[in-house]
C-alpha cells in the first residue's frame, strides 16, 4: 500500500533561520514560504535527491501546530508524509484494520496541490503520519 516516503515534516520556530541553515550550511535547494491558510502553517520544502523535508511554521495562533512548537520551544520532527496509490481505498482498508484517521476522515488538499489524510501518532509507533495521493 505504501509508496514513496514523500517528505518527513519538522516544526521550526524561526522559518526564516531555518531556511538558511538548510540552504547555506547545508547546501540544499530551499524553496520560497507559502502559506496555507487552510491548513493554519507556512511551509517550506527543502528538496533533496531522493524526498524532501517541509520546515512548518504556525500561521497564526489558531494553527495546529502551534501548540505542538509552545511544548517544543526549539521545534522538533511533526509528522513522516508517504505516498499512496489511491488514498480513498488506503484510508478505508487502514479504517478496516482500526487505525483512526484524524478529522472528518476525509482527504483535504495538502502543500503540494493533492489529496492527504492524517493518522492518529496512538496508532503509528507515536508518529504522526500523513498519506498523500500520488
Amino acid at each position: 500500500m505504501l509508496g514513496r516516503l514523500n517528505h518527513v515534516a519538522i516544526v521550526v520556530p524561526d522559518l526564516a533561520a531555518a531556511s538558511r541553515v538548510y540552504r547555506e550550511t547545508l547546501g540544499a535547494r530551499v524553496s520560497e514560504p507559502v502559506d496555507l491558510p487552510e491548513h493554519g502553517v507556512t511551509t517550506v520544502f527543502v528538496e533533496l535527491d531522493n524526498t524532501k523535508i517541509e520546515l512548518l511554521h504556525p500561521l497564526g495562533a489558531a494553527s495546529p501546530i502551534a501548540k505542538f512548537l509552545a511544548e517544543h520551544a526549539s521545534g522538533g520532527m511533526h509528522h513522516v508524509c508517504y505516498e499512496v496509490e489511491d488514498i480513498l481505498a488506503a484510508r478505508d482498508r487502514l479504517k478496516a484494520a482500526g487505525a483512526r484517521v484524524l478529522g472528518d476522515g476525509a482527504p483535504r488538499i495538502g502543500a503540494h496541490g493533492k489529496p492527504v489524510l492524517f493518522l492518529h501518532p496512538r496508532d503509528f509507533c507515536g508518529t504522526l503520519v500523513e498519506l498523500e495521493q500520488a
